[in-house]
């Protein structure tokens, strides 16, 4: 058996008073963000991603967890750069990480929020278990389990009541900051992979349109798919999310 080493969440200090807190997407974790908070502490910023409860880990353990359980990981990712002395922190999320930033953005005072190919409805439940199955016989294949474990074992998982309550209580998660973006009224910078396969790409309509802040932009990366943090434009998306992050107030 392969041991795999554990991710860890990372700070990467900048040299001023401004932090940057980064979100990673369901059944990802920090390595979704990294490349970005190095780039970000490059240019000054303290970039500080948590990992949320179960991620990292076994497939199991993410089942084991809940959405409710990664928003509190989120408050207290947010609790420690404050607790650090950062007083200005802005978010940026990719995915579910995305969704959990709008609620940071509506729930927090932040400068600014930045969603990156975030879901916004619950229509795509299949490509969710579609890309968390993914991950699970990914996972198992790093174990060096046989093709025949495998599927009975994905099988008994996809099949789990804990998978199901899961996805539902993920589900309602979604749905419900969904109803509440109208409430955003900080700086706001949607980020939309045209080649993501994984969401209803109308997330980023969605939310760029309801949204209440004046001051908003919505950029669509026609050669990105859902990662879009590691994927071909990462460096136009970096220098992007840069330029947010220098037009807001930092006073």
């Amino acid at each position: 058996m392969v041991t795999m080493k554990q991710p860890e969440p990372f700070t990467f200090e900048g040299k001023g008073d401004r932090a940057v807190l980064l979100l990673h997407g369901f059944t990802g974790h920090s390595a979704d963000v990294r490349m970005m908070g190095r780039f970000l502490a490059g240019k000054g910023y303290t970039a500080h991603a948590p990992i949320y409860r179960g991620h990292g880990q076994t497939p199991d353990d993410i089942v084991a967890s809940n959405s409710d359980e990664w928003w509190e990981d989120v408050q207290a990712a947010y609790q420690y750069l404050k607790d650090q002395g950062y007083a200005k922190i802005a978010v940026a999320g990719l995915s579910l990480g995305g969704v959990l930033s709008l609620k940071l953005a509506y729930s927090y005072p932040v400068r600014g929020v930045i969603t990156m190919c975030s879901p916004m409805f619950f229509d795509n439940e299949t490509q969710l278990n579609k890309g968390f199955k993914l991950y699970a016989r990914q996972h198992k294949q790093l174990q060096g389990k046989d093709n025949q474990t495998i599927e009975k074992e994905l099988e008994e998982l996809m099949e789990a009541p804990a998978t199901a309550d899961m996805f539902q209580r993920l589900g309602t998660f979604i749905t419900d900051v969904s109803k509440h973006v109208d409430e955003i009224y900080t700086p706001l910078f949607v980020v939309q992979a045209t080649e993501d396969q994984m969401i209803n790409t109308d997330s980023a309509n969605y939310i760029y349109e309801k949204a209440e802040s004046d001051f908003k932009e919505i950029k669509w990366y026609e050669n990105s798919s859902h990662v879009i943090t590691m994927g071909k434009e990462k460096e136009q998306l970096h220098e992007d999310v840069y330029q947010f992050l220098e037009s807001l107030d930092w006073e």
